[in-house]
């Protein structure tokens, strides 16, 4: 790893990559974006434009908001917790389900979802579909936690799977005995924000209004408000605080973090994406950078060999995700503007 990038380098970053969220912001594409950069020093520099919400009444886009993060759940909440139970022994990547939920698939009678391990839910190798619109099969969350498990899943290509790591959620209330929204979470992420401080998502027409501090993916709500695979929400400064944890491998024991980001596809580690032709974290990162999106227009990203992480909190789905979406070019743009300004010392 180069040296970490000091505090005048990451302002100088910041600054190049500015001018492009103003610009997107101008144009309508999203309402409100904060974006930080921190060094495996610990130095950060941050910025927050535009507004938390436009209607029904508009708001600035304050420092201390709490974003919905998405599916950066997976990554920021599920896979350091699936982790810690790999290192107290609790776990082993290579468990099948049945070992942990004996339930899966039981009345079935050669059920494969029995068979799908931890480690393949985890790089999204298991052939689970992406998506299934759980919240229209009623019932309240204790009956659709136990429907995923009885579920006759038709296991197909790999794909990326939220309801892989539905799973390991149930997984994790499982073996810590308590539910997904009563687990510790560290300063800056919480699964219940202050409304008042929350930045809006959606008009979402299922529940007849404006999303504030209430969890957007329809699935998670269905499930509580906390699930695998989605459900927290975080403040910049917190999010960075993540980011910087696993660039210095400190977010896990030595073993455990190399478990993490050791590749499982091409595109794949345990949970991240990794620097593939065409991903969020832009041509210019390094061969060992990895990342993850969320839904909601949220992102972060980390590169080991340059020393330093970044992360775009947007909300692009307010008022309605049914409408252009920037995200994948400013995400790249961005990565491009942060990457050219960067130099080693």
């Amino acid at each position: 790893m180069n040296a970490a990038p000091n505090q005048a380098t990451l302002e100088r970053m910041l600054t190049a990559a500015a001018p492009i969220l103003e610009a997107a912001l101008a144009k309508g594409g999203v309402p409100g974006a904060a974006l930080g950069v921190v060094s495996a020093s610990g130095d950060r520099a941050a910025v927050h434009l535009g507004r938390a919400q436009i209607e029904p009444e508009p708001r600035p886009l304050e420092a201390d908001a709490w974003f919905d993060l998405a599916s950066l759940t997976k990554v920021l909440f599920t896979l350091p917790e699936v982790m810690k139970l790999v290192e107290e022994g609790r776990l082993d990547l290579d468990d099948p389900l049945k070992q942990h939920l004996p339930e899966a698939g039981w009345l079935q009678e050669d059920p494969a979802l029995a068979r799908i391990t931890v480690r393949q839910l985890l790089a999204h190798q298991a052939g689970l579909p992406a998506w299934v619109p759980l919240y229209t099969w009623g019932c309240d969350a204790a009956t659709l936690k136990a429907r995923l498990l009885q579920e006759r899943w038709r296991l197909g290509e790999p794909v990326y799977s939220d309801v892989g790591f539905m799973l390991l959620g149930l997984l994790l209330e499982r073996l810590r005995g308590r539910e997904l929204k009563d687990f510790e979470l560290p300063a800056g992420l919480t699964f219940a924000p202050d409304p008042d401080r929350s930045v809006a998502t959606e008009r979402c027409p299922w529940r007849g209004r404006v999303l504030v501090g209430e969890v957007h993916d329809e699935n998670a709500f269905a499930l509580g408000g906390a699930a695998g695979h989605a459900g927290l929400f975080g403040t910049l400064d917190g999010v960075l605080d993540r980011a910087h944890a696993w660039l210095t491998g400190t977010e896990l024991s030595p073993s455990a973090h190399a478990a993490a980001v050791e590749p499982h596809s091409e595109e794949r580690l345990l949970g991240w994406a990794r620097r593939h032709p065409g991903w969020s974290g832009g041509r210019l990162a390094s061969p060992l950078a990895y990342g993850h999106t969320g839904f909601t227009g949220t992102g972060v990203w980390i590169d080991p060999e340059r020393g330093y992480a970044w992360a775009l909190l947007t909300n692009r789905v307010h008022p309605s995700r049914h409408r252009e979406n920037p995200l994948p070019e400013l995400r790249r743009a961005v990565a491009g503007a942060l990457a050219g300004a960067w130099r080693p010392t």
